[in-house]
Parts: structure tokens; sequence; C-alpha cells
């Protein structure tokens, strides 16, 4: 029997921008109660919320103060009860997010680890000495810009943080940490939640001889090899699956930082007992221009060509072993049609086209919230954006080292940034698009009378309906889910195309990504249509810009 989330496609629900129910200008759990009939009728079988927990929210809800509390802002853990309840009643499954490679600095065991270096709580934490001129112990990097390592004046140490200083990275290493995570688990699986995304799971196990990186010269902090895949990580995963995930029908998804198809592997056979698929970056990275000191703000122009490369390797690496999670989209990516397509000319081809990629991949496919409307890229002005990761990177790149002019960095923001994927849902062409009637925590896209879910469910050849009938293909052929994937054209600069193929069954997808028209000669065979996304498209062999097509094929 195939398991239920091979089958499935993934919601995420970015909350605090999803849908506010009262007023504060913060989506709430209410808010996603009441849209639950909306991801109903588009036909997803899952949600993955983002966090939900008590935060102080330095990195939106990603520095946990109590991992068993909801935030008074979203609402209360009977809110949670009732939202498991009547997604479960619709036949949806609730994933939510685990965030265990740190904590808040709030909460309760970093409160007690800072008092004394004898303290219980000292060792649920990396707290070094300085090196002897007062500096810290090593040169690693905050994934936030800066040092990973902060000054603590009460015990005269520096605690390890990867992200921002408020997130302390817990010890791993430490049996009564790992016994607390695997408590909280319990804790939500018992309540009805059905998996986990997890949040940076490939950094949890550390390095202990904390070696420097070799930098090139005026470079002061690394970030690399030394931030994931330590040694014990796949140990620590093992463990977790038996104290926990083997006792459960539950869905899990790792944030895998640093991964390449052969720790893929590792994580996701079905022999190991850790995970069920894992979330990698190398596809994102399609147009950074590697070795940068700007990192990701360093753009190159986007190639389709090295995008089928990587997904195509992907795709064949894990084939027989481990499971792929398929996605362009959320809540840490921009969107995708203003990223890698045209978000005015052909904004509607466009995402119609990249939806079809991707759902044609085998693997689960995850939709970002807004992804089903063709959502894009808001252009705000630089003081306009709300997160910690463009803030800290404006400060070094812009301000402090003089890598990158304003100008530079701000067109790398509106292309890249995370407060992309952020801004508020649209929902109607009201005032702050019905996402609320406050103000919102994060400006609402200035295009959203334009792009809204009242105007896509009102038009039958909508992004979202076509989104709607990627569901119900994946739903109805198992070749979807099974078929054997093999990309043809491999060098053609703006065609995607590949075959999926199982025992009776056989599926052709094809997919122009250029303003340009080109000529397609589909492979000899019975093909029948199944969906595109031109409405007056005939059995032609050109392809006009962003056209994409599914055919099908019974051997």
């Amino acid at each position: 029997m195939i398991e239920w989330w091979k089958k499935a496609v993934v919601y995420q629900i970015y909350p605090r921008s999803f849908y506010d129910t009262n007023g504060d200008g913060i989506g709430d759990l209410q808010g996603i109660i009441e849209k639950l009939d909306y991801l109903k009728e588009l036909g997803i079988d899952c949600i993955w919320i983002s966090p939900v927990y008590d935060s102080p929210q330095d990195d939106n809800g990603y520095d946990i103060r109590d991992y068993r509390k909801i935030d008074k802002m979203f609402g209360t853990n009977e809110d949670m009860d009732r939202l498991l309840a009547e997604a479960h009643a619709r036949g949806i499954k609730v994933v939510m997010d685990l965030v265990v490679n740190h904590t808040s600095d709030e909460h309760f065991w970093f409160v007690e680890s800072r008092k004394s270096k004898d303290n219980p709580y000292r060792d649920f934490y990396f707290w070094k000495d300085p090196k002897p001129d007062g500096s810290p112990p090593n040169n690693w990097g905050s994934m936030f810009s800066g040092s990973a390592w902060e000054y603590d004046e009460k015990t005269g140490q520096y605690y390890l943080h990867y992200f921002s200083k408020k997130q302390p990275d817990l010890n791993w290493e430490n049996e009564k940490v790992r016994k607390e995570v695997y408590d909280l688990m319990k804790y939500w699986m018992d309540k009805g939640v059905d998996g986990w995304r997890m949040d940076v799971i490939g950094s949890i196990s550390k390095f202990l001889d904390f070696p420097d990186y070799e930098l090139p010269k005026g470079q002061k902090y690394g970030v690399g090899k030394y931030h994931a895949n330590g040694p014990r990580l796949h140990e620590f995963i093992q463990e977790m699956n038996r104290e926990v995930l083997s006792k459960y029908d539950c869905m899990t998804v790792g944030e895998a930082i640093g991964s390449d198809v052969e720790i893929a592997k590792m994580y996701t056979g079905a022999d190991r007992h850790e995970l069920n698929m894992i979330f990698n970056f190398e596809h994102m990275d399609v147009d950074t221009m590697p070795g940068s000191p700007a990192g990701k703000w360093a753009l190159k122009p986007f190639d389709l060509i090295e995008l089928k490369q990587i997904l195509s390797r992907w795709q064949y690496a894990l084939s027989d072993t481990g499971w792929n999670a398929l996605y362009f989209e959320n809540h840490d990516q921009a969107r995708v049609v203003s990223r890698w397509g045209n978000d005015t000319n052909y904004r509607i081809e466009c995402a119609k086209a990249f939806a079809t990629i991707l759902h044609g991949l085998k693997g689960t496919p995850f939709i970002y919230q807004g992804e089903e409307i063709g959502m894009v890229n808001a252009k705000l002005k630089l003081a306009e954006y709300d997160d910690i990761e463009i803030r800290n990177a404006y400060r070094e790149l812009v301000v402090e080292n003089h890598i990158m002019s304003e100008d530079e960095f701000l067109t790398a923001v509106r292309k890249k940034g995370r407060d992309n994927a952020r801004t508020p849902m649209q929902w109607d062409d009201t005032p702050h698009a019905g996402f609320t009637t406050g103000t919102p925590w994060l400006k609402v896209n200035p295009r959203y009378p334009e792009i809204n879910v009242t105007k896509a469910l009102a038009d039958p050849n909508s992004i979202f309906y076509y989104y709607q009938s990627l569901i119900k293909l994946r739903h109805t052929y198992n070749v979807f889910v099974d078929g054997r994937y093999e990309l043809l054209l491999p060098n053609h600069p703006y065609l995607y195309v590949y075959t999926r193929e199982n025992e009776s069954e056989k599926l052709l997808i094809a997919a122009n990504i250029s303003e340009h028209t080109v000529s397609f000669e589909k492979p000899e065979g019975n093909w029948g249509l199944l969906l595109v996304n031109y409405d007056d498209t005939e059995n032609s062999t050109l392809f006009r810009p962003y056209e994409a097509a599914i055919y099908y094929m019974e051997k």
C-alpha cells in the first residue's frame, strides 16, 4: 500500500499572513479555521502550519519560548484543538513546524542556563570561553549575518546561535535535551497532529571541535560545511524515529541545509528509519552567483538548463530509495513568477507553467499560500520590509562593508527577499485585500485588486482552478505517484520536457519557460491531452510563451 503522504498535496500556511479575524493586523488560528472550506475546494490533503507557539517573535515565531503553548497573537490552545478537529472533519491532515535546533533566549531553559556555569540547564546550550584576546571561540558566522557567537557578561562566556542572537542553539549531545524534544512532540501528536516539518534539522548535530573556516582575506565569518551534517545527525534522527515517529502514522519533512543527493538518501531511505523526505535548497540557488561575499543576494540570471539538471539529478537519485519534497515557494523563498518568470505580461501562463513542471515530478508537492492564485513579489521600499535577515544583511553588506550599493541590495531583496512571500494573503479587492480590518503587520502587495481569491474563484480559467486540476490528476492517475522520471531535451534553453512511466501508464509533461514561441514535437505515441494552460490550444507543434501541457497514454 502506498503511504498517504506520497499521494498527498500539502498546502503551507504562514499564519500571521493568512487571515485575520480579530482586526489586530495579524493572521490567527480562527482565520485558518474559517478558510478550511476554501482549502477543501482547492483539493489539498494536508496543511503545514508555520510556528504558532508562544514566542517573542524576533524571527517571526521561529524563536520559541514555550513549545506547549499557542502564542496569544494566534489564539489559544483550545483554538488549536478546534483547528485539528475541523481540518480532520474535512479530510485534511495537519502538520506543525518543529523548531528544535534552537529556542528563544526567553525560553525557561535558556533563562536558567545563562544564570551560572553550574546551573543544571547550562549544558542545554553551547557555552565556550573567549579566545585569549576576548574574541569569539571561532569564526563561525550566523545565517543572519555577523558572528554565530554572542558574549554574555554575566558568566564571561559566549553562547552559540546559528541564527539570531535571540535564538541560542540547543545542545543535542545532552540526552535530557533530546528527551524534552521527544516529549513535546508526543504532546502534540497525541492531540492529533499528523506530522512535522522540521526546521533546520540538518544542523542539530554540531562539530564539537569547533574548527575555524578557511576564509578569503577580509571575510570575518564563515557559514558552510560546519553548520550542517554533524557527526551524530543521523543517529539523533534515528533515535527520534524510534522514540516518537515510528509510533504514529505521520508525515515528516526535514529542512536539510547543506544536503546533496547522497545525504538525502541517508535521511529518506526506507531502511534507515529517519524521515519521509527533505527540503533541499540546491535548485533554489540557480539564480545565485556562487562564491560571492554577498551570499544569496548576489544575483545571476535564471538558467533553465541548470534547473533541469538539478531537479533531474534529485529525481533519478531518489527514484528507488527515498522521496522528494517538491517546491518552488515557501515562507523563505520569493514568488516564483517574479523570481524566475514574467509577473507582468505572462503572469497567469507563467504561474501555470511552473505549477505544471512541479506537480508532474515524482514526490510530494507543496503549495505555498497565494501560489494558487499567482501572487507576485512586492516591490516595497527598503524600510517597508520587516525580515530580520534583510535588516541584518543590509547592515553588513551595504552599511558596514560596502560589498553592495543600496540600489543593488534593494534589487536583490525585491527578487529574493523572504518578505515577498510573507505579504498578507489576498482574499478580495477590499482594503488590505480582505486580510484584516485593522492595519496589517506587513504591507499588502499593491497588486491585490488584480490578484485575489474572489477574482480567481469567479474565473473558470484562473490559476486556482488549474491547481485544482493538477491536484485531481495526482489523485486520479497512479503514474503521478509511482511513475519513473525521464528528462527529454536536457540542453534546450526554453523547454522543460519529461516523461513519467509505470507498468500501465505514461505521462508527457512539457512547458515552455520563456517569452519565445518554440517548436515542440511530441514523441511518438497515442497521446491524449490531460491539461493545458492556454484555453485555445490546438494539437500544434508550436509552444507559445509559458505554454505548458500534460499528455497521457495507456500502454
